[in-house]
């Protein structure tokens, strides 16, 4: 084994060491254009702000689909990534409850001082957890996206969410006991998400589709019940019905949103009954004019999500990490298969943004 020793300069007595200025950062060059690791500005934290040094990230759909598709950057060269976990290494003005080297994660946005495809970035003191003892960087950095997209999508107000109330007090925990719900796709990032909130907020039953395969997986995060995914829709709309007892079902989340979820969902919800289908991508069917399919956006400072995230990220995560309550992400790699070139790319950049 070959050991590589890198000398800091000479010091003097009482002398510092530099605090770097710049940093390798990864760029998208231009709109579904290239990518490539250039150096640029270390940011200052502003107000309520903290600087982080990035430990670990998270490739999720959203960053290929912008590279591939052209949409939601206006600005190039551009950073991406929204999952971002490391160290505290500056705090801004006004900010307390947070020291140097405090281990955080959070969940950003695609603004290049905030964006996590970098060694250094920024995010908001107020929406910033805690990483628990028993957890990695990289197991961390796995969940804000999907999280966030689950929280947000189960516990806003219409038309952002679902509208059922956060499980953000011992009172509120466990408050749906008895009311059923369906959540499309349970393997998913997201789907994995919504069936452990929905397990603290005490829903029951709860009822998943996906590979069963994956059944005592997803049963360790909280589903009553898996249901085949290949099943007719027929089929699985004659069982939603028997283990729930005939109750009409009203709100369900569909965490994949392809039109042939979407379908299957509008046809689970009951007629005449205002049904609302919580949908991560935007209506792909024709929907009927007694129900209604609402997309989730997750952005953590929308104004609409502001206080929920802020909430669930300062308050309520750590909690419920350290308890046992939220797991780490499992994946199911056939659902990776349209991410592997650009997994591949963002491979090979990592090793450029490390020291």
């Amino acid at each position: 084994m070959i050991k590589i020793q890198i000398l800091a300069p000479h010091l003097t007595i009482n002398q510092k060491p530099m605090s770097p200025t710049t940093q390798k950062a990864l760029f998208l060059l231009e709109k579904c254009g290239d990518f490539a690791v250039k150096e640029t500005e270390i940011y200052k934290p502003g107000p309520g702000e903290l600087l982080i040094k990035v430990r670990a990230t998270s490739l999720n759909p959203v960053d290929w689909k912008i590279q591939k598709y052209g949409f939601a950057i206006e600005d190039y060269p551009a950073i991406l990534g929204t999952d971002t976990a490391g160290e505290v290494v500056e705090l801004g003005e006004g900010v307390t409850g947070f020291k140097k080297g405090e281990r955080i994660f959070s969940h950003v946005i695609f603004e290049n001082k905030y964006a996590s495809f970098q060694q250094y970035g920024l995010t908001w003191a107020s929406a910033a957890a805690r990483v628990p003892d028993n957890w990695t960087y990289d197991q961390v950095a796995g969940l804000p996206l999907a999280l966030t997209t689950a929280y947000v999508g189960l516990y806003n107000t219409v038309p952002h969410g679902l509208g059922y109330t956060p499980p953000n007090s011992p009172a509120n925990r466990g408050k749906y006991a008895g009311t059923p719900l369906i959540v499309l796709g349970g393997t998913s990032s997201v789907g994995q998400m919504v069936l452990q909130l929905a397990k603290i907020s005490g829903f029951s039953p709860i009822i998943t589709t996906a590979s069963l395969k994956h059944t005592d997986f997803l049963k360790s995060l909280g589903a009553t019940h898996v249901l085949d995914r290949n099943l007719p829709n027929e089929t699985i709309l004659s069982e939603v019905r028997k283990l729930t007892n005939g109750q009409k079902i009203t709100k369900l989340y569909d965490s994949v949103s392809t039109a042939s979820t979407q379908q299957l969902g509008l046809d689970i919800l009951a007629s005449d009954s205002d049904g609302q289908l919580l949908a991560t991508l935007p209506a792909a069917v024709e929907v009927p004019k007694d129900k209604s399919i609402f997309t989730v956006w997750a952005g953590p400072r929308v104004e609409a999500n502001i206080k929920l995230v802020e909430e669930l990220y300062h308050d309520l995560i750590t909690g419920f990490l350290e308890e046992g309550l939220i797991k780490a992400r499992f994946y199911d790699f056939d659902l990776l298969l349209p991410q592997i070139d650009f997994l591949y790319s963002l491979t090979i950049s990592r090793f450029c943004l490390r020291d």
